[in-house]
């Protein structure tokens, strides 16, 4: 791009001797589109003048010889007078047929036809001019070419408008659906290189619309499988692995259109084709570019290569022309860089005379939505796109905002914004770019991204890398660390080019510590604007099948896989479908709500399981409701800072990309709360679901068998509220054994049992989920598993209330406690890494206080003692208690229990050494059904020889007579919970 009347190449090209020469006529640029292999020929199609420049109107192509039946020819497509183009003869019999168009710009002068034999007539104009218009020059330290082409409208190295960059992709796209016509491009599959054309491949795919889109990558992700790989010969990082989330992707017999941001030598596009064509062979493949900088010797190359591999090869390219460099340019070069280094070295990020000091910068959360792809690392389809497409305008809303609101805005007005991509992850800052654009009135947007390629700066207007800014790696990169760069973001000498605002965008997997460094990116660009805006997408990771070597490790405890797919809101819980998936099976429409005195009686017999049928679920009264909005408010902020520091440890100790199991149901809001933490501190993106284990009878081993066909079983991370004694570990520890990979090691909330070693606190407070049922839940029901509903290879099953909707407060409880996050994010960090330094070894202390306690009070019955805050909450509240042992001195955290218990007439009675805040005992006389440890009915010492009659919180009758029959109001009011011992 010229700056003035000043090419942004000359000051190379004047101290190395380096010349463009463009193909075409005037200063329009044409696009080529060349048919090579076998016996098709090649037409010309004319192409769209670059910034703004026309070119000539001139006729199209005529049509060469075709293989069997003339070929289409593609005109004057998108000129404003181009002539259709001629038919031609086939060489097989038949015409090929003439296209002609007139869509989308200025005319273009065609190319004309040749036969199938070769190239022939191409005018050669004074193209040069449209050419440096799209490209300029920069060195580098490279010893295979020293000499940079920069493109100024790749948005790579050049901030540059990012409607201009994406249209550039867009209009080749269209260009390659109109070669292959819509059934062709419908089978298609478009490939892009990275890292400098991930965002370029998008584009083109975008104007293709009907194609998927795969980009190679230089990040291995664990877990995918590489599907094949390819050498970049001149890059400076060579080496590129290809990771779709679908195999099949590549296998497909469609046309391959490859894109790169230029063709050079060629080779790239040969090694590319040679490695794919191995494995996945096809006949048709289009090679997409920019610019065609290729020599006469490498064209023919790629003839020859076509014709070897018997398969048709086409070229589009915005633009052609040649590099003419003198035989000792990498000699030349080498010395030039060298000697201006030192100097660069000095400037580099060096402010602009209007800089002020470097500021922290604001993270925004623009609402990706959820289980997008943040790429085309592993496959980005039309579906993909439509549901990118429309979130857009609420995410540039977001952004905006930021950018513009608050009260500590600068006074400088906002007039040039920056949106900076990372590395690979071109299209999706490039895409809310543009959505920015849309949305900022009388604002200059621009676009660009940082790259590991190391480039000269010279802040010469004749040179087209003006600036640079130096920082570290900041994703892990699997090559190991290194510098990576960011161009023209600094305004060097020139205060215009400065920027008010700049807008990091990266993935959730390079937002880590370095990225947040002194020496980091963000420290560089805070110094060169402003204000300083990050968004963190989360990096989308495949939900790939487990790799072969672990598959038979995993599949040895079942012959049959289960066929169902996780359950999701609104169609089962009121939860948002990206919140958690249900590995659940639906009997809503399954009456499962035994009377009272029937499901009494079987289970006090032995003869059923408490899973096997559902109690009545009743709306909490007004009371009931504002005893959980009074706890909810004064622990909201107590439940974020354990969140927080749970999940950190999580992330910490067990997997950088957790899948998070919560125990059915409530262990299910707490899940929510920490995967909603990992979006707000990392954004990441993490899969939950939520998974019915039944005590006496283990975990779902269907959706045990489900996760590990879906994931990868080290990375599942089990979650659940709290602990009381600690039954619900062993119990998963026992379960989870014939199934080798997955940890049974729980992640809790709180853990006053001293049962498990990844917890966010040991403090035993009230946590308000534990006040209701399932309007706390989702408004679904405790799990079932009965043999005339679950097969051996189904999934437990649970009920979605409906017609509770109106006393949900699911939502409320989540969003009151992530309202909080931002305040506790520093303690909760602290907390984590305090915990971390910790020796956390389970002791078991709360289940040998139970034991204790059983024994002292003479219950003998471990079922009936029920530890810690929320459990004894839940027995004033449900059950029938006896008395209340709280821990003496206990303060604030036991007022709604003293409240409790003096409606209900229960002493509270205060004991040192108790390891708990409180314990509720529930009273035997009135328990002889109570579950036991299998689940069944374990009968007690004590029996009851009068009826008693009560009213708990939930303003309910409740009545129990002789044989321990409690009627509706207390059965029903129970929350007896997937696993109702702890």
């Amino acid at each position: 791009m010229s700056v003035g009347n000043v090419w942004s190449g000359q000051w190379v090209a004047d101290r190395l001797g380096v010349r463009l020469d463009g193909d075409g006529d005037g200063d329009g640029c044409w696009v080529g589109e060349e048919r090579r292999g076998g016996a098709g020929g090649w037409v010309g199609d004319g192409g769209q003048g670059v910034l703004g420049g026309d070119g000539g109107g001139g006729p199209g192509g005529d049509g060469g010889s075709g293989a069997s039946g003339g070929g289409v020819r593609v005109g004057g497509t998108d000129g404003d007078g181009g002539q259709g183009a001629q038919r031609g003869d086939g060489a097989g019999g038949g015409n090929g047929d003439g296209v002609r168009g007139g869509d989308d710009g200025g005319g273009r002068q065609g190319i004309q036809g040749g036969d199938g034999d070769g190239r022939q007539g191409v005018h050669r104009g004074d193209g040069g001019a449209a050419l440096r218009e799209l490209l300029g020059l920069a060195l580098r330290r490279n010893p295979k070419r020293a000499h940079l082409l920069v493109s100024n409208v790749l948005g790579k190295h050049v901030p540059q408008r990012p409607a201009t960059v994406h249209g550039a992709g867009v209009r080749l796209g269209r260009r390659v659906r109109e070669l292959l016509g819509d059934e062709a491009a419908a089978r298609a599959v478009v490939l892009g290189y990275a890292e400098t054309a991930t965002g370029l491949g998008h584009s083109v795919a975008d104007g293709l619309a009907l194609t998927p889109y795969l980009h190679s990558t230089r990040r291995p992700v664990p877990g995918v499988a590489t599907v094949g790989g390819f050498e970049e010969e001149h890059s400076h990082a060579t080496s590129h692995l290809l990771l779709p989330e679908d195999p099949g992707l590549l296998a497909s017999t469609g046309p391959l259109v490859l894109v790169d941001d230029e063709f050079s030598t060629g080779r790239t596009v040969l090694n590319t084709i040679a490695a794919l064509h191995r494995r996945f062979p096809r006949d048709h493949y289009v090679v997409v570019a920019l610019v065609d900088m290729r020599s006469p010797g490498d064209r023919a190359r790629l003839d020859a290569f076509a014709a070897d591999l018997g398969a048709r090869v086409d070229l589009v390219a915005a633009a052609a022309g040649a590099v003419h460099l003198p035989d000792d340019v990498l000699e030349r070069g080498a010395r030039l860089v060298a000697a201006h280094e030192a100097a660069a070295a000095d400037q580099e990020g060096a402010p602009g005379p209007t800089a002020p000091p470097a500021g922290a910068a604001l993270r925004v959360d623009l609402g990706w939505p959820e289980g997008l792809p943040d790429g085309g690392r592993h496959g980005f389809t039309p579906a993909h796109r439509a549901r990118l497409e429309a979130a857009l305008p609420a995410m540039a809303t977001r952004l905006a905002a930021a950018l513009t609101r608050g009260p500590d805005l600068p006074r400088r007005p906002l007039r040039r914004v920056l949106v900076l991509g990372f590395e690979e992850l071109m299209y999706a800052p490039l895409r809310i770019a543009e959505a920015l654009d849309e949305a900022l009135d009388g604002v200059e947007v621009r676009y660009s991204t940082t790259t590991r390629s190391p480039v000269l700066a010279v802040d010469d207007p004749g040179y087209a890398i003006r600036t640079r800014l130096t920082f570290p790696a900041h994703d892990g990169p699997a090559d190991g660390p290194g510098p990576r760069y960011a161009y023209n973001v600094a305004p060097g000498a020139d205060p215009d080019r400065r920027f008010d605002a700049v807008v990091a965008v990266v993935d959730s997997t390079a937002d880590t510590p370095a990225l947040h460094a002194p020496d980091g990116l963000l420290a560089a660009l805070g110094a060169q604007t402003d204000r300083l805006v990050l968004a963190a997408l989360p990096s989308y990771r495949p939900q790939t099948p487990p790799t072969p070597r672990s598959v038979p490790e995993r599949q040895a405890p079942h012959m049959h896989q289960p066929s169902y797919e996780p359950l999701r809101g609104p169609d089962f819980s009121s939860y948002a479908p990206e919140e958690v998936g249900w590995l659940l099976q639906d009997f809503s429409h399954v009456t499962l709500e035994a009377p009272t005195e029937e499901r009494e009686e079987a289970i006090q017999s032995g003869g059923a399981h408490y899973a096997e049928s559902l109690p009545v679920e009743y709306q909490p009264n007004e009371r009931y409701q504002e005893l959980f909005r009074t706890a909810l408010d004064a622990s909201a902020a107590r439940i974020a800072r354990a969140v927080g520091a749970v999940t950190e440890l999580v992330l910490a100790e067990r997997s950088p990309r957790p899948v998070l199991v919560s125990l059915a149901r409530a262990g299910t809001p707490v899940g929510v709360l920490m995967r909603r933490w990992a979006r707000h501190a990392h954004g990441l993106d993490l899969p939950h679901y939520a998974i019915s284990i039944v005590r006496g009878r283990g975990i779902d081993t269907a959706a045990l068998r489900w996760l590990a066909d879906h994931h990868d079983p080290s990375d599942v991370v089990f979650v659940d509220g709290w602990t009381g004694k600690g039954a619900i570990t062993r119990e998963l520890s026992d379960a989870a054994a014939p199934y080798p990979g997955f940890d049974p090691r729980i992640a809790v909330l709180a853990d006053p049992g001293r049962c498990v070693d990844t917890y966010g606190t040991r403090d035993d407070f009230l946590v308000p989920s534990a006040c209701l049922n399932s309007t706390v839940s989702g408004l679904i029901s405790r799990t079932v598993l009965r043999a005339d509903l679950v097969g051996p290879d189904d999934f437990h099953g649970a009920k979605y209330y409906r017609e509770l909707a109106g006393s949900d407060v699911s939502g409320h409880f989540l969003d009151t406690v992530s309202a909080r996050f931002t305040e506790v994010a520093e303690a909760a960090a602290a907390d984590a890494g305090r915990l971390a330094a910790t020796d956390r070894t389970p002791t078991w202390e709360g289940w040998a206080a139970v034991e204790r306690i059983s024994q002292e009070y003479g219950i003998h019955d471990v079922n009936l003692v029920k530890p810690g805050v929320g459990e004894t909450t839940r027995v004033l509240l449900r059950r029938v208690p006896w008395k209340i042992l709280a821990q003496r001195g206990a303060g604030a955290d036991l007022d709604h229990v003293r409240l409790l218990a003096e409606q209900r007439g229960v002493p509270v009675e205060e004991i040192d050494g108790l390891p708990y805040t409180c314990v509720g005992l529930i009273h035997p006389r009135y328990t002889r059904g109570a579950t036991g440890a299998d689940g069944k009915a374990v009968g007690t010492a004590h029996t009851a020889t009068s009826k008693a009659n009560m009213t708990d919180i939930t303003g309910e009758a409740s009545t129990a007579d002789s044989t321990g029959k409690a009627s509706t109001a207390d059965i029903a009011g129970r929350d007896e919970r997937t696993v109702a011992a702890r």
